[in-house]
């Protein structure tokens, strides 16, 4: 029998296993990542019960496979709900076989949500076979334009002002997410309304160019506001395009078109339905590809 095949362990992440884990991934998968930096981002800044970090597979002391998890508790129609974000997924070419287990263990959680906001290639395709249902994620593709604010639009970015413009929900979200290494924040006021958006860099085809729109907490206001908030993403971040996707952010502003092949996303839940899975408490707020 192949030596390949033999002795290949999976166990739960825990957290004296971060630091491998972290190596294993800046070399294998992201290495744009140093992996002090991933071994930061798989450790997520909001208070939560948490299992694990995740599974991994072990050869020996080697580490040869391994699949991030980020956990947290929702409410969701007023019912608390604990749901499992699987996270950045990456098996050795020569354990490909084993890296199904991964997964399997992931699922066999009880009593979780699962989602998953960036399955890649055959990744769909297990996902499904899994029991995993997909998300509409139709997007916008907004030009970030230096184009002049509309009279009584801001953007507050300074964290004092973020803070003393949010309440309730809003305010526990951007606390939990404040310190998140990939989470952009800001709050688009539109006369005495507010919107709170939550934005991260994002690649296309190896560009870092990109924004997207994680989390918008009133896309009517986000409308009113015109390009503020997609100016904004050009001059304070750099990015030239904004991936609105129409879930999250609602209408797309003028001078956008949508996007012919958006990212897939997914989740796998008995009680969820689509309009109840969000991006919050997840790698793309925490994990800055």
């Amino acid at each position: 029998m192949s030596g390949e095949s033999v002795g290949v362990d999976l166990a739960p992440i825990t957290d004296d296993d971060i630091g491998a884990v972290a190596a294993f991934l800046h070399q294998h998968l992201n290495a744009r990542l140093s992996a002090d930096e991933w071994a930061r981002c798989a450790v997520p800044p909001w208070s939560v019960d948490a299992p694990n970090h995740g599974f991994l597979l072990r050869q020996g002391d080697e580490v040869v496979g391994a699949y991030l998890a980020f956990y947290s508790e929702r409410v969701v129609d007023g019912e608390p709900r604990r749901r499992c974000n699987l996270a950045a997924w990456c098996v050795l070419e020569e354990h490909r076989a084993h890296g199904v287990r991964l997964a399997r263990a992931m699922l066999r959680q009880r009593d979780y949500d699962f989602v998953d906001l960036s399955p890649s290639g055959n990744v769909v395709s297990l996902n499904e076979r899994l029991g995993f249902t997909s998300l509409d994620t139709a997007t916008a593709l907004v030009p970030n334009l230096p184009l002049p604010s509309r009279r009584g639009v801001r953007v507050l970015t300074a964290p004092h002002d973020i803070e003393a413009a949010l309440t309730g929900d809003d305010l526990r979200v951007y606390r939990d997410h404040r310190a998140a290494a990939a989470a952009l924040h800001f709050v688009v006021r539109v006369g005495p309304d507010s919107c709170y958006v939550i934005a991260r860099r994002d690649r296309r085809k190896g560009l870092p160019l990109f924004a997207s729109l994680v989390h918008v907490s009133d896309p009517a206001v986000l409308a009113r506001a015109g390009h503020a908030p997609y100016r904004h993403l050009l001059l304070r971040h750099r990015a030239l395009v904004t991936l609105a996707e129409r879930r999250v952010a609602g209408r797309p502003p003028r001078l956008s078109r949508m996007q012919s092949s958006p990212r897939p996303r997914m989740f796998r839940s008995t009680a969820l339905e689509p309009r109840s899975v969000d991006y919050l408490y997840s790698e793309l707020t925490c994990v800055p590809w």
